[in-house]
């Protein structure tokens, strides 16, 4: 290879710069070098003080830079996923030109269900700006930012009201509320409000609690299902109300590259000889019922931990067929930006 210094290229045509895929740049690249990327179609030039390659007469851009979670990477983007409570660190917030940006999701602990024809737990509330453009990016300066990552709420022992709501899922003034607890028997209460409503008690009928509460927008999180004569009501899912004693749908994003969904509303529980109630896209079913009584006693499925997921209500019978409740899931935060 011939080294050129100090030349003069005193011509009318052209210079052929070397060309080639992504996938073909240099593997030790080094600060100066110019190309003509065949993929993108353009000339790049590489400065590793702003990133690494960049579209030759682009100015550089400075990209945020930041440690804390377990950090994977996905095209030009890196991901700080939280599974639990943590700290985000910004080490170099990026420059002016409108990188200092970052998108988040951030999912709330399901709520517990509830025992004896319990309502299934409601979704932790989902709160997110990929890819919604109405929300926009959430702007970061060189700190630290405290990272919560909410509990799942406790399900309701036999006979017992002591279920509980998801904690909250929290990353700067970013917060989303645990999921509501599913409502119980003895006596009966109806499901409690949340992020997502937990379902309603099935003995009388108790309605489900009110989801997106308290109120934020986008909303976080929807309505549960009232309980019914023989079932309790499917606890509300990330985006929508269930149906009968099923849970909510949960949501459905690509932050990480590919698509996840969590955030699912657990189904509600039965009575003797009834069809358990399904938990949605991380929610628990709920405990079933079947058979002549007494039957052996059937809890609710607990939501998967770091799906947000709400418990299964337990099984609804005679003195020695009532079920508990499942805990819900916990939650979990993602942070997305562009580092390339």
């Amino acid at each position: 290879m011939a080294t050129l210094k100090n030349t003069t290229v005193n011509d009318t045509g052209y210079i052929r710069l070397p060309s080639g895929t992504t996938a073909q740049r240099p593997g030790s690249p080094a600060n100066g070098m110019v190309r003509w990327n065949t993929d993108l179609g353009y000339d790049e030039y590489y400065n590793s003080t702003f990133g690494g390659w960049i579209q030759m007469g682009q100015l550089p851009v400075a990209f945020v830079a930041a440690t804390g979670g377990t950090i994977t990477t996905s095209g030009d983007y890196k991901i700080h996923t939280f599974t639990s409570s943590g700290t985000f660190t910004v080490t170099d917030a990026g420059n002016t030109e409108g990188s200092n940006t970052v998108d988040y999701w951030v999912v709330a602990g399901g709520g517990g269900g509830g025992s004896n024809r319990g309502g299934g737990g409601g979704a932790g509330g989902s709160r997110f700006s990929y890819p919604n453009p109405a929300t926009g990016g959430f702007p970061v300066s060189a700190q630290s930012y405290p990272i919560t990552v909410g509990s799942g709420g406790t399900g309701a022992t036999r006979n017992v009201n002591n279920n509980t709501n998801g904690g909250s899922s929290i990353f700067s003034s970013i917060t989303s509320a645990g999921g509501g607890y599913g409502g119980g028997a003895n006596p009966t209460f109806p499901g409690s409000a949340g992020g997502s409503g937990g379902g309603g008690e099935g003995n009388d009928s108790k309605p489900g609690g009110a989801g997106n509460t308290p109120p934020v927008s986008p909303p976080q999180g929807s309505a549960g299902v009232n309980g019914a004569s023989s079932t309790g009501g499917g606890g509300g899912g990330a985006t929508s109300t269930g149906s009968n004693q099923n849970g909510g749908p949960g949501q459905n994003l690509s932050i990480t590259g590919s698509p996840v969904t969590i955030a699912g509303g657990g189904g509600g529980g039965t009575g003797v000889g009834t069809p358990a109630g399904v938990g949605v896209n991380g929610g628990g079913p709920g405990g079933t019922g079947d058979g002549p009584q007494p039957v052996p006693i059937s809890d609710g499925t607990a939501g998967t931990a770091n799906t947000g997921g709400g418990g299964g209500g337990g099984t609804g019978g005679g003195d020695f067929s009532k079920g508990s409740g499942g805990n819900g899931g916990s939650g979990i935060v993602y942070i997305r930006y562009k580092f390339q």
